[in-house]
């Protein structure tokens, strides 16, 4: 598997200046809108090519909302929950253990309570109960005297459970935006815009969004009956709940267009200066303030990546590890003191959870080197039975990303009883990649696999031990089927190739007015070709990597994160290429740019260099003769140089050395005449003249040994030198 790790990312250049009409339309566009050239070149390849579609893009208007009515049972499923309240019936809501679940409980509890009702919530544990509906929740639920229920997040799938709980005199409305089979569930109502007869006109709402969405048909058909506008409730409900809607749609990686952009938008305002307890207290535990409840709190700026990597992963946290209820109860927290106790137990999990989450990664990574064959294997499925199973979906999400495959892990934490047995049943989730939908491949092994559900990019499923052998085969079999080697190239997309001159507070504005950013309205990914590196700076004690980039006489400071100063694969010196978003820096009351690096390549024309002087020296060795102009021929002072700065890195512990490192690190102590094939001959004069210990390893990478008390060499001894000597094309 490590020729895979090191497989160098493709860019996709997503807009190429050269087609006529489209660049005529484009002028057009940036012409009608009186926007930038680029903002209307990135707005038109995403899919908004008219001056109305880009109004559209920017409006966040309630009355942009689908019509709720549209959506397959609706109306039977507002009319069952408008009879339980007028009877007064005990109703539970039964979520998910995710953000996605956890908000939309939270939803629909709050609203519901706000009308009357007799109402609580119920979500399985992950450890004890697993995903979605079970006969003995519904036993314990009967006991408690509940006689409706709701499933969110949940449901589509649970044909037998409902079935079971009509037997026990409870109804059930199914809401749900999973994938459907081709049999739904017998409940008094099922809503899911992927429901094969729905015509609803936007599919990718989150389990919060369909939540959301009945909410809203409810407050209307009230409004109605009460004489008032039915518009007056859908902006109330967005006043009251968007922001719970925007934390679960974006956390479940819902695509960030259409109608869930306008609800993520509506939520961010409302997070800005949220009037929640708990998500107050949350974010400020997360940011370090827990004492922070001042009368003028510092304000937030809150975007949906804050939501992804700040909010989202502390309170999924409590059902991956713990209880998804404490994560409920945060958002339904009414004092202070209260909510700062639940956001603070929600941090602690989250760092419980990070801890176990790196501890399965490098155990992952180990069975993968081990057992994994990158020649016949498209899939990498892989299981153990002391991974926790909260942790295995985000553990799976890291191995795709960084493999670029489809990956599944297995658990059997708490299914064994003392000894292994082939009859274990393990609990898998998975992530995919573009142009394999998971549920369809699982769909195809449905003979190995207990129950399995999910979307086209992430499932969950269980299967006996005995199966997976047969399983793997068959998932690779299928995916051999399915996914091109094009498909299988670890690939970015690059939205725009910009200049120098581009980068502006003015661009940078303008691409922050498309937020909210997400799926499927991505943070534009921009390219800018032939940087010098000028300083490499560790951040955060060496997790991160500051890089001062330079291109005519103007300098940028570029921010790589996730990546160390000794991972990167560049010196200072190097020309590159760098993709990277383009973002505004704001300290100590300076605002300034920055180039938040996503993928960094050595630049063509570095490429080029590199191999034409690679091949010249060839040529040179096998005799051809040079000109003085090409600065071959070394002198004792050059290789003098060389040796000087080998033997202090090596005194210092570094021995092995690339030769574009080595190259570079010559430069930076000024030694700038050195070039390839000069250093080439250098390093093998040195190692004729046994100067010092010099192992070749791989093409231009060597191991250096010294000796500590050398004695003087005569350069001249060196037959290399000669014969170079003799190549040197005298002038007439």
């Amino acid at each position: 598997m490590t020729e895979q790790k090191r497989k160098e990312k493709k860019w996709s250049l997503l807009y190429c200046p050269g087609e006529d009409a489209r660049d005529t339309a484009i002028r057009n566009l940036a012409k009608e809108t009186g926007l930038s050239s680029i903002l209307s070149t990135l707005l038109y390849t995403r899919g908004y090519r008219t001056a109305s579609e880009v109004q559209g893009f920017f409006r966040q208007e309630a009355a942009c909302l689908h019509d709720p009515f549209l959506l397959s049972d609706i109306v039977p499923a507002v009319e069952r929950i408008a009879l339980a309240l007028e009877r007064g019936e005990r109703i539970a809501i039964y979520g998910d253990y995710d953000v996605d679940g956890v908000t939309s409980v939270s939803l629909l509890y709050l609203y519901l309570k706000s009308r009357g009702a007799d109402v609580g919530y119920y979500i399985p544990s992950r450890m004890r109960e697993g995903y979605g509906l079970s006969k003995p929740a519904i036993d314990r639920l009967k006991e408690r005297g509940v006689e409706l229920m709701i499933t969110v997040d949940t449901g589509i799938t649970a044909i037998e459970e409902v079935a079971y709980a009509k037997s026990l005199g409870i109804e059930i409305v199914v809401t749900d935006h999973h994938e459907c089979r081709e049999e739904l569930p017998k409940a008094c109502a099922v809503v899911n815009p992927h429901r094969a007869d729905d015509r609803y006109p936007f599919k990718e709402l989150a389990g919060v969004g369909v939540v959301f969405k009945l909410v809203c048909a409810f407050e209307m058909t009230q409004c109605r009956k009460a004489g008032f506008s039915e518009m007056e409730g859908v902006e109330r409900i967005c006043r009251e709940y968007a922001d719970l809607v925007a934390i679960g749609t974006v956390a479940d990686v819902m695509p960030v267009v259409d109608e869930n952009r306008l609800i993520i938008a509506f939520g961010l305002k409302l997070l800005e200066n949220t009037k929640r307890p708990g998500l107050r207290a949350l974010m400020d535990a997360a940011s370090g303030n827990r004492n922070e409840h001042t009368k003028y709190p510092k304000k937030r700026k809150i975007n949906s990546s804050f939501i992804g990597f700040t909010i989202a992963p502390r309170m999924n946290a409590a059902g991956r590890v713990s209880n998804a209820s404490i994560a409920v109860e945060l958002l339904l927290a009414e004092q202070e003191r209260e909510a700062v106790a639940l956001a603070e137990q929600l941090c602690e999990l989250n760092l419980t959870r990070q801890v176990e989450e790196n501890r399965i990664s490098e155990l992952a990574y180990q069975k993968i080197d081990q057992t994994f064959d990158p020649k016949n294997d498209r899939v990498i499925v892989i299981d153990d039975d002391t991974w926790q199973q909260g942790i295995i979906g985000i553990v799976s999400s890291r191995i795709t990303e960084k493999y670029g495959l489809p990956s599944i892990l297995i658990s059997f934490d708490g299914a064994t009883n003392g000894v292994p047995t082939q009859s274990d049943v393990g609990k898998g989730s998975g992530r995919s990649i573009k142009g394999m939908n998971l549920v369809e491949a699982l769909i195809d092994s449905e003979d190995l696999l207990v129950r399995f559900g999910g979307h086209e990019l992430a499932a969950g499923l269980s299967i006996q031990r005995s199966n997976i052998d047969a399983f793997r085969r068959k998932i690779n079999a299928y995916a051999a089927s399915c996914l091109s080697e094009e498909a299988l190239s670890v690939s970015l997309d690059a939205d725009y190739e910009v200049q120098m001159q581009d980068l502006t507070m003015t661009l940078a504005r303008e691409i922050s007015a498309m937020e909210p950013f997400g799926a499927s309205n991505p943070i534009p990914n921009l390219i800018l070709r032939d940087l010098h590196i000028v300083r490499v700076i560790p951040l955060a004690g060496g997790k991160h990597t500051k890089l001062i980039l330079e291109k005519d006489g103007t300098e940028m400071v570029g921010l790589w994160f996730g990546t160390t100063p000794t991972q990167m694969p560049f010196e200072v010196g190097n020309l590159v290429d760098v993709l990277f978003q383009l973002n505004i820096n704001e300290f100590q009351n300076t605002v300034s740019l920055q180039l938040i690096i996503q993928d960094i390549h050595f630049s063509e024309s570095y490429v080029q260099e590199y191999l034409r002087h690679a091949e010249r020296y060839e040529e040179i060795r096998a005799g051809a003769e040079y000109t003085e102009e090409e600065q071959v021929l070394p002198c004792r002072d050059d290789i003098a140089v060389v040796y000087t700065a080998l033997r202090r890195e090596y005194r210092m512990g570094h021995s092995v050395f690339p030769l574009r490192r080595l190259l570079s690190m010559l430069h930076v102590q000024g030694a700038r005449e050195l070039n390839y094939i000069k250093l080439k001959f250098i390093i093998r004069i040195m190692q004729e003249l046994q100067i010092c210990g010099i192992t070749e390893t791989s093409e231009d990478v060597y191991v250096f040994e010294f000796r500590y008390q050398p004695t003087k060499t005569n350069i001249e001894k060196s037959s290399i030198l000669r014969k170079l000597k003799t190549q040197l094309r005298k002038i007439d």
